[in-house]
């Protein structure tokens, strides 16, 4: 069986664009704070999800709802409603990571197919098969922290089908327990919908100083703290404090985590041996340029894995590189050779 392709909808375009490359499924969310993607200028109100949903069962696709951060005292009924309207939208599926949420939607919406978030960290099977018994999951997305080893012995001890990460910005944390962010701005990304919340982030211009190259450089600020320097014409990524530069012992680097995208090609056959149901893209912040290259890559090495005889075409490397952080790629923790 060929794993379903499930690629990122931070806006109708970007929806489109994935179900016209290929995409099986899209994940989308709401435009607030029941979204871990909750940036201005993205996701989608009721009308433009319906319109999104049209657009993908026209053409046999799914649409997957992302109510994945945490509800707030006092607020939980945002919630509860953000659940409602994805049932009455007609979803094929909601992504929660919070229990009580998950009763939820079980109690009042039987029918509605539940989907285990990332943001739940559930990391073995004892945490998956729970949730199945009590909630009726139905599949879960595995944190990017698991071997190979470790995701096939998840999926030998599990009726829940696993979805796992295929290509995007890597997470140095077990998701869903991050505290950097809220350490540093006392607002969790697990609770507030966003790594660096947008009005944390500041970016300063400025002249070169004494032993820097000429021209005017870029300081990226979270809550007042400087995370990174750019020098003229260097690339600059949206800053997030486990992907900034530090000075570490008299060196200045990526003291947690350099800028690097996950990138299962390699390993493409293996994950489809093991049994895994879904391959996520990485990505709603991402534009529908960089949906339509990678749904398009991808489609095509999962065509090619189906039919057997898979060999890394190096068009497909070359074409996720242009869309990679960092120019570069990684198996992750898929791949640990030095155990």
């Amino acid at each position: 069986m060929t794993p379903d392709l499930i690629c990122p909808a931070g806006s109708l375009p970007a929806l489109k664009t994935a179900i016209d490359h290929g995409a099986d499924a899209v994940y989308a969310g709401f435009k607030n704070a029941t979204n871990a993607r909750n940036f201005a200028g993205l996701n989608f109100d009721d009308k433009a999800l319906a319109s999104g949903i049209d657009y993908a069962h026209r053409r046999g696709r799914q649409v997957l709802v992302a109510i994945n951060t945490f509800p707030q005292p006092g607020r939980s009924g945002a919630w509860r409603q953000a659940v409602d309207a994805a049932a009455e939208l007609g979803v094929d599926a909601v992504i929660l990571a919070d229990v009580g949420l998950m009763a939820y939607a079980r109690e009042q919406h039987p029918e509605l197919r539940l989907h285990l978030s990332v943001q739940g960290s559930a990391s073995n099977y004892e945490a998956v098969n729970f949730c199945r018994r009590e909630f009726g999951i139905r599949r879960v997305v595995l944190p990017r922290v698991l071997t190979l080893a470790q995701v096939a012995h998840l999926i030998a001890n599990t009726e829940v089908e696993v979805e796992v990460f295929g290509f995007g910005s890597l997470c140095v944390m077990n998701e869903g327990r991050c505290w950097l962010s809220s350490f540093a701005t006392g607002e969790s990304p697990n609770t507030v919908g966003a790594c660096s919340p947008a009005k944390y982030v500041r970016w300063e211009k400025r002249l070169a100083q004494a032993g820097e190259a000429p021209g005017e450089h870029m300081e990226a600020r979270l809550n007042g703290i400087l995370i990174d320097r750019f020098a003229p014409r260097e690339s600059a990524g949206y800053p997030t404090l486990c992907k900034g530069r530090f000075a570490v012992r008299g060196d200045i680097y990526y003291a947690l985590e350099e800028p690097t995208s996950l990138n299962v090609l390699e390993v493409l056959p293996e994950l489809l041996a093991i049994g895994v149901a879904a391959i996520k893209v990485e990505g709603r912040q991402r534009s529908p340029a960089y949906v339509a290259q990678v749904t398009r890559t991808l489609r095509a090495a999962l065509d090619r894995a189906r039919r057997g005889n898979y060999q890394v075409e190096a068009a497909w490397q070359a074409d996720l590189a242009k869309v990679s952080e960092g120019r570069q790629a990684t198996l992750g923790a898929y791949s640990r050779p030095w155990r």
